[in-house]
């Protein structure tokens, strides 16, 4: 029952977010489908998020940029959830935090450190791990170039404290958003899944591509459609390129 009012408090809070009316911001994504990148809420803005995938997952977050450069969040959800028959709640709610220590320049990139528990998917409970590992401790990089519109490069480096699988390697990936007009972005990212190719790890191999796109459909409201796993690197899931759907809605409270 816990679980239960949390999941409806984080739900209940979208909600309420996106009935009210949006305020203009400088928005800079915060993750790359599945990847963080260097990203950060300016202060005094919340983001309410939500990833519907396949198996009835979702998964509801809530960030707040605290300081300048500096932004808390936290998230929870699980499997079966959207559908019928039992709900499969995740074990824990997760949380993530970042801190950006190197602002853009002409020259150099972005640099932001942070955490995320958050992990995708089902939760596998006798590995502890989620289908789509969490990132735990990264290191991302962004840089944004001016190129029929703009052109942002994203680079990470992670490890996952999800490590009951015996892979408990570094991992990497690096990924791109491509605005297209105003109001469109195609995004991509891929995860070379180092820390998920060992042991009882649920990747072949193959690492993991994933593609996006991105539609700002008014103020602060942004709807995406996500195309997972193109390279068919899980074991599971009948090892097929999966979709979801993103929603955001980002609005300043103080």
């Amino acid at each position: 029952m816990k679980n239960l009012r949390l999941t409806l408090i984080l739900i209940c809070c979208s909600f309420n977010l996106a009935i009210a009316q949006g305020t203009s911001a400088k928005f800079e994504y915060r993750s790359l489908i599945d990847m963080p990148t260097a990203g950060v809420l300016e202060k005094g803005f919340a983001a309410v998020t939500l990833d519907v995938m396949p198996f009835g997952v979702l998964i509801s977050k809530i960030e707040v940029g605290v300081f300048e450069g500096f932004g808390f969040g936290i998230s929870y959800g699980g499997s079966n959830i959207i559908g019928s028959g039992k709900v499969s709640w995740y074990k824990l709610p997760s949380v993530n935090v970042r801190a950006r220590f190197a602002d853009e320049d002409q020259a150099l990139p972005a640099i932001t450190f942070g955490f995320d528990s958050q992990g995708k998917g089902s939760y596998d409970k006798k590995l502890n791990r989620f289908e789509i590992k969490s990132p735990g401790f990264f290191l991302a990089v962004s840089k944004n170039f001016e190129f029929f519109g703009y052109l942002s490069l994203h680079a990470v480096m992670n490890y996952s404290l999800e490590r009951d699988d015996a892979d408990k390697d570094l991992n990497m990936g690096f990924g791109f958003e491509k605005t297209l007009g105003g109001k469109i972005s195609f995004i991509g990212q891929y995860d070379f899944g180092i820390n998920d190719n060992t042991g009882s790890a649920l990747g072949k191999g193959n690492g993991y591509l994933n593609l996006g796109m991105r539609w700002t459909v008014g103020e602060g409201l942004t709807l995406g459609i996500d195309l997972r796993n193109m390279l068919k690197n899980k074991k599971i899931s009948g090892n097929i390129a999966d979709r979801g759907i993103f929603v955001e809605y980002l609005k300043a409270i103080f």
